[in-house]
């Protein structure tokens, strides 16, 4: 089951931790900024790896090296998935976040739609977020895009866990290494 508080809990622990090591000092504006760079280049990245746009391709998808396309894109769907907590955490919005079982299965049970229409509609809904400082457009973002990798990449709960929490680890280890 996908324990979103348990991840967003995680996130946020690897930024404090991230931003002490390197010594980082941020003005709240610039923070943000950055943060919300990260994160549309991340969905970006997610686009990129999955190929749905590229219709010109009859086989759809890159595999980074000693891996499957299907491992590729939950990496790129979780790192996406890191930055939507960071920007919620520095806006103060983590209670946007969680979603209840019900709301999860709700989700998933919805049917798959057009990845172009959802790609932009997150991108407009950020936007909104940042620029007009809505919650409510953050929260139908975070929600298109749980529905991305629920429903139209077929992503299961526990497979987002996992993968977010390895991800996490390895992102902690590269901190240890002075990535």
């Amino acid at each position: 089951m996908l324990d979103l508080t348990k991840l967003q809990q995680q996130s946020i622990r690897l930024d404090a931790d991230i931003t002490a090591r390197q010594g980082i000092h941020w003005k709240p504006k610039d923070r943000l900024q950055n943060a919300m760079v990260s994160l549309d280049v991340e969905l970006a990245e997610m686009a990129n790896t999955s190929e749905w746009f590229k219709v010109w391709k009859i086989h759809k998808g890159k595999a980074d090296a000693g891996k499957t396309h299907r491992e590729t894109l939950m990496n790129e769907y979780v790192d996406a998935m890191d930055f939507f907590f960071l920007v919620a955490a520095i806006q103060q919005w983590t209670h946007l976040m969680p979603m209840t079982p019900d709301e999860l299965t709700d989700l998933t049970a919805k049917p798959t739609t057009d990845l172009n229409k959802q790609y932009l509609a997150i991108k407009h809904l950020l936007y909104d977020a940042y620029f007009d400082h809505r919650q409510a457009s953050y929260q139908h973002a975070w929600h298109v895009f749980l529905k991305i990798g629920l429903v139209e990449f077929g992503f299961d709960q526990d497979e987002i866990q996992a993968a977010f929490e390895a991800k996490n680890q390895v992102n902690e280890e590269r901190q240890e290494n002075n990535y």
